[in-house]
């Protein structure tokens, strides 16, 4: 089957688009796990953006975002991982796209002595200005969740386990 240059090229580009929202997520992750507030915000569309985390508010601006980001995850003692997995990306137009990934995300809270590990579903749009990609919208469900408690022994106890309550 002959393609032409005109539909290499395309696909090329699909490739590279999608190539650079990969990216982009990975970045908003790892500036997270890093506590890299600015680096966050700048994974973020600087207008018009919607955060909907489930057991959050809903942001509608990435600054109110990020000050509730640092605030809960920038302290001494608050130790994330954030692993997202299964991306599905979809071009929906020539400057936006959709995608959808599984996060396994774990947080450790030296003070209380509490690990919760979440299994969370994104769902992602993305827009290009100004020649790249940012996050417009990013909604997220929690899938399922464990929270352990370290007694002072070093043994755990379970808190949580199974679906998350409803937020």
């Amino acid at each position: 089957m002959a393609h032409s240059i005109e539909d290499l090229a395309a696909r090329l580009q699909a490739l590279e688009d999608k190539e650079e929202i990969r990216l982009l997520k990975s970045r908003y992750l790892r500036a997270c796990d890093l506590k890299q507030p600015e680096a966050v915000r700048d994974c973020f569309l600087p207008r018009g953006v919607r955060i909907a985390y489930q057991g959050f508010p809903v942001f509608t601006g990435r600054d109110a975002f990020v000050a509730t980001y640092e605030s809960m995850a920038c302290n001494g003692g608050v130790y994330d991982i954030h692993h997202a997995t299964n991306w599905d990306i979809s071009l929906t137009g020539p400057d936006e796209a959709r995608g959808l990934w599984s996060l396994n995300f774990r947080t450790i809270l030296t003070g209380p002595r509490h690990v919760t590990r979440l299994g969370v579903e994104y769902d992602d749009i993305y827009c290009r200005e100004d020649g790249r990609w940012w996050i417009a919208e990013s909604v997220s469900r929690v899938t399922s969740i464990l929270t352990e408690q370290i007694n002072e022994d070093g043994s755990l106890t379970v808190l949580a386990s199974g679906e998350p309550t409803a937020a």
